[in-house]
Parts: C-alpha cells; structure tokens; sequence
C-alpha cells in the first residue's frame, strides 16, 4: 500500500528515525532510552560518558538493547588527534603523519585495526575519516585532522581510509561536506564563510568525497560552512543546491547525509533547533545530530513532526530518507562474538609503531 499522508509517513518512519543524539553523563538517560523504544536512528558516544573501556562496553550494550531494532552507535576514532579515543585503545599517528607517508596500505591497515577494536566495544559507525583540505595553514579545525593539502592525496588516503574499516565490519563517515579547509572560523563556536565558486569546489574540495563515494562511503557528514557564491542563503548543512543538488543528484551518492550536530555555534547562533531541524532535512538530510545539548532535541523532532503534518516536507523524500536509513541499519554487523583482547593488543601496538618510526619528525 503506497503511503500518502502524513500520517502514514510519520507511522512507518518516525520522528525519532530521523535524528542520532549524544547524552551528558556515563549511564543512559530515561529520555535517550524512551527514543530509542520509539525508533531513534542513532546515539553518539563521547569521551565524556565512560571512564575505562569496560564500562564504554556496558554503556554500548544497554544502547543496543534499549533499541527497538538496530541502531547506528557513532563516536570519534580520527587517531591522533582530539577527536580520538584514549588508552587502553591503539594511539595511532595522526592523520596529518600519515598522509606525510602517502601509504595507502598503511592507512586501510590502521582503520582495518581500528574498526576490529571499535567493533569490539560494540560500535558500528567511526565519524572518520576527515576529508577536508588542510589549505589554510592556521584553520583551527584541520591541523593535525587532514590528510593534508593535496586534493588526490586527501582522496586516496580518505579511499583507504574507508576499506579498512569495512573489512572490520564498521560504517565510515566521510566529513565535512563539502570541505571547510580554507576557512579561519571553528564551526563549533560560529559560522565559516567560504568564498570559493562551485568551479572551485569541483577542482579541489569536492574531490575526496568523490574518491569516498566511489570508494562506497556509508555516510557522509556535513559541513556548517556558508558559501555565498553558491547559496548565499543557507549554510552547507542546509543547503538543498549543496546536499540535494550537489551530493545527491550530480555526485550520485546513494547513502546517509548526517547534519553535523546543529547545536554547534555555526548553527545555534543563527538558527533555533527546529528551524534548523526542519530546514536541514528539507535540503536532503537523512539523519541530524544533536549531540551537546539535550533541550534542543525535544523543539526539533517537534518543528519536524509538524513540518510533515503540514506538508512543509515532502512526503516522497522523508519515505526515501526512511528507507535509506533502514538499509544502513540493516547492513550493521553484529560484534556480539568479540572480545576486548583485541583493545590495544600487540598487532596493532606493532603496526603503530612501524608507521611512526617512517614519520619524519617535524622540522
């Protein structure tokens, strides 16, 4: 029976499938819990909520079974850099070491092992890898996190990057779409301006979300960046011309489209949660985050129940958003047979340190 009212729409795929939250705190909140019962796509796990890997494991394992179904459980394993989990996991070189070496072998080895130990511990998705341009030398937001500067580079090390995590069974998330590495601002506290033509961006930024996309990218994250000459209106996050038009329609990516958290500054600044929330999905978004503060999540999946009821949103897309989320939970892999050994074991101790004994020191 084909869906043709809001109604059906909001019945089959709910509110809550459309969004992935993080939480304060090490043990789940009862309002984290009562969205997963209601079909919550994804919860983001941070350094914040555990203190040992032994209680990162328990935390995963109540996610799980909170869940209605399958649940996309996302953290932050760039290596080597902030956005990294901490010993007893492997310390790898960072991405900036490793695009240095230009080793592709290298790179799908360092994931593969990551993905072992991330799969593990019962994730399923890494917010990795980063593919914007470290172009300028001072932005706060790719030093040390980029592959470095050279679009095919970026492309090969990201392609790599994402076939090793696929062999351990673990969705990549290729970010920050389309690429803030020629900016000065960190999006966490306001908004980037990039000031490059859509000419510009097809030349250079666009490039390693291409090689992602080829490479079969689960997911890609978004970038809150404006580009006035190309949509001097919405930022990238927003923007149906950069996620509708660009991503979807021209570059032919078939995955997830995740908004990175709208509660950042580049957002909250200028948009409330459920004008954001509403505006994102109308771009093309699948899934928005809202990771870093709860009280936005109730006014978004609020504004965006409404936005369907009264047809602000198109019926045919959010049953297309729906579905393709589905598919992603559907191809999750079960990590239930794995052991913890493989945390910061002596393969991936050794693999670390071969890599780095090749990595020039720095000048």
């Amino acid at each position: 029976m084909s869906i043709t009212t809001p109604r059906e729409a909001l019945a089959k795929f709910p509110v809550a499938r459309r969004f992935m939250v993080g939480f304060e705190g090490t043990t789940l909140p009862r309002e984290t819990r009562e969205l997963l019962k209601h079909g919550l796509a994804g919860v983001a796990v941070y350094a914040r909520n555990f203190n040992n890997v032994e209680e990162l494991t328990r935390l995963l394992s109540e996610i799980r079974s909170a869940a209605s179904g399958r649940v996309l459980i996302g953290m932050d394993q760039e290596g080597g850099t902030r956005f990294s989990l901490p010993a007893p996991f492997t310390q790898w070189p960072s991405p900036a070491e490793l695009g240095a070496l230009d080793d592709e072998n290298g790179v799908r080895a360092v994931a593969r092992a990551m993905g072992r130990e991330l799969s593990a511990i019962g994730c399923n998705l890494n917010f990795a890898p980063m593919l914007d341009l470290h172009l300028n030398q001072a932005s706060p937001v790719t030093q040390v996190r980029s592959f470095g500067a050279d679009h095919a580079l970026v492309g090969r090390m990201g392609a790599a990057f994402l076939g090793g995590l696929a062999e351990s069974g673990v969705l990549g998330c290729a970010k920050h779409f389309p690429g803030h590495g020629d900016t000065f601002v960190d999006p966490h506290k306001n908004l980037p301006v990039f000031q490059g033509t859509a000419e510009r961006l097809e030349q250079m930024e666009l490039v390693p979300f291409a090689a992602a996309i080829a490479a079969g990218v689960a997911t890609i994250m978004t970038a809150h960046i404006l580009l006035p000459k190309i949509d001097a209106e919405f930022p990238a996050s927003l923007s149906r011309t950069m996620l509708t038009d660009t991503l979807r329609e021209r570059m032919k990516f078939q995955g997830l489209i995740l908004a990175d958290d709208l509660g950042m500054g580049a957002i909250a600044k200028h948009y409330a949660p459920g004008k954001a929330a509403v505006a994102t999905f109308a771009a093309g978004t699948d899934i928005a985050m809202i990771c870093h503060d709860a009280t936005q999540i109730a006014p978004a999946m609020e504004a965006t129940a409404r936005a369907v009821e009264e047809g602000k949103l198109s019926l045919e897309e959010w049953i297309a958003s729906g579905e393709r989320i589905n598919r992603a939970l559907a191809s999750i892999k079960s990590s239930k047979n794995s052991s913890l050994d493989v945390v910061g074991c002596a393969e991936h101790q050794a693999l670390s340190s071969r890599l780095r004994e090749n990595i020039a020191p720095a000048n």
